[in-house]
């Protein structure tokens, strides 16, 4: 297949998404614009920011606590404020942005409110930010972050020069998590949870898998892949759909949605630098991609053959004590924790893996707890620091933490040990588990990985 011109999805009001939906009030972007946004250190609404001030509008925002993605859009020229009490939001502002992380009510919502500040969610404006593009859009349950990142770097080295936000911090984006471009592609990150993505006007979609999550959200798998349906269906005429025709869920999505496929896996597996079969398998979505944008195959190849991973997916963050790796991982799914160690077993022959693992919520663990105690038997040692409650206003179950640890050493066939904190959890390792020559992997998408920071002395 070869590249062509490809439509825009015509604009439509009435976007299915139930959960704090603002309406889609007009806004000139063509002016320079002071756009205030809340939440502005989360991965994604920070990349929005940066990108909104290289277009040269005033950006500024707030947010709980400083990190190194506030420092960065500091350095930038972004003002941002860790009071989130609504004193900072500018009476003459154009537009409130908001993460999903700011719960309904908050003092800066109420504050835009009191305003009549035409208000959006992250999605909504990255929609609008991408909606003149062509929109090449990455979804699925896990990989989204590292195919973005192996897309970007074919897209850079094809001299394409497109627009990116991904969910990571990227190499080949001067480590940053966006790039603003000069073509009309715009290469995104498409999240499914409470179905945000459907706010994306894609011209192109890359689907790695559709596993299922997110069952705080979603009522059951069936609704979870509805969700995939209806975005596909979003495509105009000549959209197209990359995807892996021998995983069932993604077959069924694109036969539902009425859309043909690209079938990558007829395409060879490429060499990376970095292991894992299911970063060899995402890496074929992107030599699909290639295959659809008319560049030569040889240097898709050529680019993913130096591809070496992102900022916390098996990222390798030092050595201790002399021999004792230390990689930090945001796997925080039974099948993404599966794939990970498998892929670090094939990359450390030999050696004993030992893991942290700091769950990700109440309802993820309690709805996928059968698979998740079955998800270590690649792992010699493991240890768990308590569950990350990232909603817990939301949560009224929570997990019995001694018994995690024994269904996983039961399903699990290893050793686990339960830490009641991340500093029990660094004692632990410290005077008890780590041997010389082991493997340690921190794995999360919470806190966790403040701890390989302290174990390598960062």
């Amino acid at each position: 297949m070869t590249g062509g011109t490809f439509s825009a999805r015509p604009d439509s009001e009435e976007i299915m998404f139930p959960f704090r939906v603002f309406p889609l009030l007009p806004v000139s972007y063509n002016r320079g614009m002071v756009i205030y946004c809340a939440g502005i250190g989360g991965m994604g609404l920070s990349a929005y920011a940066a990108y909104r001030r290289a277009q040269g509008h005033t950006v500024l925002g707030s947010d709980r606590t400083a990190s190194s993605m506030t420092e960065d859009l500091q350095k930038q020229g972004i003002d941002v404020f860790f009071e989130q009490d609504g004193s900072h939001v500018p009476a003459k502002a154009d537009l409130f942005i908001s993460s999903e992380a700011l719960p309904d009510g908050s003092p800066e919502r109420e504050r835009a409110r009191a305003l009549r500040l035409p208000q959006q969610t992250y999605f909504q404006a990255l929609g609008e930010l991408s909606r003149e593009h062509r929109v090449l859009a990455v979804c699925g349950t896990h990989g989204k972050s590292s195919t973005v990142a192996m897309a970007a770097r074919v897209l850079l080295a094809a001299d394409l020069d497109p627009s990116v936000i991904v969910g990571t911090k990227v190499r080949e984006l001067d480590g940053r998590n966006w790039r603003k471009g000069e073509s009309d592609l715009f290469l995104l990150e498409a999240c499914e949870y409470r179905r945000s993505f459907h706010f994306l006007s894609p011209s192109v979609l890359l689907i790695t898998n559709v596993d299922g999550d997110h069952f705080d959200y979603f009522h059951s798998q069936e609704d979870y892949e509805q969700a995939f349906v209806d975005f596909l269906k979003k495509l105009p005429p000549d959209g197209i759909v990359v995807t892996h025709g021998s995983d069932p869920q993604c077959a069924s999505v694109a036969e539902r949605s009425g859309r043909e496929i690209f079938d990558v896996d007829t395409l060879p597996l490429p060499t990376l630098q970095t292991p894992g079969e299911h970063m060899r398998r995402n890496a074929q979505l992107v030599l699909g991609l290639g295959d659809v944008l008319g560049i030569d195959r040889t240097q898709v190849l050529a680019s993913l053959a130096g591809y070496a991973g992102c900022w916390r997916r098996m990222e390798v963050r030092g050595v201790m004590g002399g021999d004792i790796c230390v990689i930090d991982d945001y796997g925080h799914h039974p099948s993404e924790i599966r794939a990970t160690l498998s892929a670090l077993r094939e990359a450390y022959p030999g050696r004993r893996l030992v893991v942290v693992f700091q769950p990700h919520t109440h309802d993820r663990t309690l709805k996928l707890y059968d698979s998740f105690v079955t998800a270590f038997s690649a792992a010699d040692t493991v240890i768990i620091p308590g569950i990350y409650d990232a909603r817990g206003h939301l949560e009224t179950k929570k997990v019995d933490v001694p018994a995690f640890v024994v269904d996983i050493a039961k399903g699990s066939h290893t050793q686990v040990l339960a830490a009641s904190s991340l500093q029990e959890a660094e004692e632990l390792l410290r005077t008890r588990v780590l041997r010389p020559h082991d493997v340690l992997v921190t794995m999360g998408a919470g806190t966790i990985t403040e701890l390989a920071g302290r174990m390598v002395g960062a």
